[in-house]
C-alpha cells in the first residue's frame, strides 16, 4: 500500500465566522478517508496564531460552539524547498511534525477566504485546497464580486458601495445616492460571510442601525436593492486535468414569509428555513443556473469549489446573489448537500476537493 497523503487541515482564524470554521473542520475530520489521508489539525487563534489542535470530531460540533483552543505553536516551512512542519510548545522546544503534502484551508471570511491565507501558502511554496489568491479576494469582497460579474455579462442586483467615511460625513448623500433602489434594502458588509452583519430594510427609519451593524463588520458597506424570488444555490468543483467546471443540481432554501437567510436561520435556528435538494426547477431554468454558475466561476478564475447563489423569478430571470469561494461545508451544509444529490458524497467530495487542490498549478 502506498504512503497516506498528508493533509494539514486549516481552520479557525480571526474573522466573525471563527465558529463555523471550526464546526466544519470537525465535519471533515469525522468523514475524511483515513484509509487515504493522515490529518495534521491546525488551528488559527483569534488572534492569529496557528496552533496544533486535538484530532477530535466530536468536540467540533455546532452545537458546542466550537473555538481553537490553546496548543504547541505551529511553523510553516522556512524555504520552499522543504514541507516540513514544525511545533513550538511553552517552554520553546521544537518537535518535527513531519512533512505536509496538501493543506486545506477550511477557513470563512476575512483573514483567510479572502487571499490572505492563500498567499501565505504560496509563498512557503505548499498546494492547497480551493481557491487561488486573485479568485479568493474577488469572492470575498462583495463590491468587486460584483463589478467583475456585471463585466462579464451575468446579472446581479442594483446595488451602491458606501465608505465609511462617506457616512460619517453626509448620510443624507447616501440617502440620495439610493435612487431608484427600491425596498426592501439588504445592508451587508462588503467582507463578510454568512450573513453576519447583514440586515434587511424595509423602512429608510431602518437605514441608520443597519448602517452601524454591517460597519461593525468592515470599513465599506453595500446597499443593495431587494430582489424577489426563489433563492436557489448551485455548487461548483473545477474540472479535472483542464476539463469544464462542474455545476451540480441546484438546492432552494425556502424561508417563511417576510424571513431572510440570516446567521440565526443558517445555524441557530433552522427551522426557520426549509432546505430543499435537490430543487424543483424546469428544465430551461435549471440549465440556466447551471451555466450561469459555470461562468460566474470562470469569470473570478476559480479554482477548486465554490457555491453560487441565486435569486430565481419570472420578473428577473437568474440573478447571481453572491459567489461563496470557501462555502459552507458541515454535513448539512448545501454545498455538500449539492452534490450529494448530483452522485458525490460527503468522504468523496472531500477527496475530491484534495486530489484538485494536488493537481493544481498556482
Amino acid at each position: 500500500m502506498t504512503d497516506r497523503i498528508r493533509v494539514a487541515l486549516l481552520f479557525g482564524g480571526r474573522s466573525s465566522e471563527h465558529v463555523i470554521s471550526c464546526a466544519t473542520a470537525g465535519s471533515v475530520l469525522a468523514h475524511i478517508d483515513r484509509e487515504r489521508f493522515d490529518v495534521v489539525p491546525i488551528g488559527i487563534t483569534r488572534s492569529g496564531a496557528l496552533v496544533l489542535q486535538a484530532d477530535d470530531p466530536e468536540a467540533m460540533t455546532l452545537d458546542r460552539m466550537p473555538e481553537v483552543g490553546a496548543g504547541d505553536r505551529v511553523l510553516l516551512p522556512a524555504t520552499t524547498d522543504s514541507r516540513e512542519l514544525v511545533a513550538v510548545d511553552a517552554a520553546g522546544a521544537m518537535r518535527s511534525l513531519g512533512d505536509v503534502d496538501v493543506v486545506f484551508p477550511i477557513l470563512h471570511g476575512r483573514f483567510g477566504e479572502d487571499g490572505t491565507v492563500q498567499g501565505m501558502l504560496e509563498l512557503a511554496g505548499i498546494p492547497y485546497v480551493g481557491n487561488g489568491v486573485l479568485a479568493s479576494a474577488v469572492g470575498m469582497d462583495k463590491h468587486f464580486t460584483k463589478t467583475v460579474l456585471a463585466h462579464a455579462g451575468i446579472t446581479v442586483a442594483p446595488w451602491i458601495t458606501v465608505q465609511r467615511r462617506e457616512w460619517d460625513a453626509d448620510p443624507e448623500a447616501i440617502r440620495t445616492r439610493l435612487g431608484d433602489l427600491t425596498l426592501p434594502l439588504f445592508v451587508k458588509p462588503a467582507r463578510a460571510g454568512s450573513s453576519v452583519g447583514v440586515s434587511r430594510v424595509t423602512s429608510l427609519l431602518d437605514l441608520d442601525g443597519a448602517m452601524r451593524e454591517a460597519f461593525a463588520e468592515d470599513s465599506r458597506v453595500l446597499i443593495e436593492a431587494g430582489c424577489p424570488g426563489r433563492e436557489v444555490e448551485v455548487a461548483v468543483l473545477q474540472g479535472r486535468d483542464g476539463a469544464m467546471p462542474r455545476a451540480s443540481l441546484p438546492g432552494e432554501i425556502v424561508l417563511r414569509p417576510g424571513e431572510f437567510y440570516d446567521f440565526d436561520a443558517k445555524y441557530v435556528d433552522p427551522d426557520r428555513a426549509q432546505v430543499v435538494c435537490p430543487a424543483d426547477l424546469d428544465e430551461r431554468t435549471l440549465a440556466a443556473v447551471q451555466q450561469t454558475a459555470i461562468r460566474a466561476f470562470e469569470a473570478i478564475e476559480g479554482s477548486g469549489l465554490a457555491r453560487v447563489d441565486f435569486f430565481v423569478s419570472d420578473e428577473h430571470g437568474v440573478v447571481v446573489n453572491e459567489i461563496n469561494t470557501m462555502p459552507g461545508f458541515t454535513t448539512i451544509s448545501m454545498f455538500p448537500l449539492a452534490w450529494g444529490a448530483t452522485g458525490i458524497g460527503y468522504a468523496d467530495l472531500i477527496t475530491e476537493l484534495v486530489e484538485l487542490g494536488l493537481a493544481e498549478e498556482r
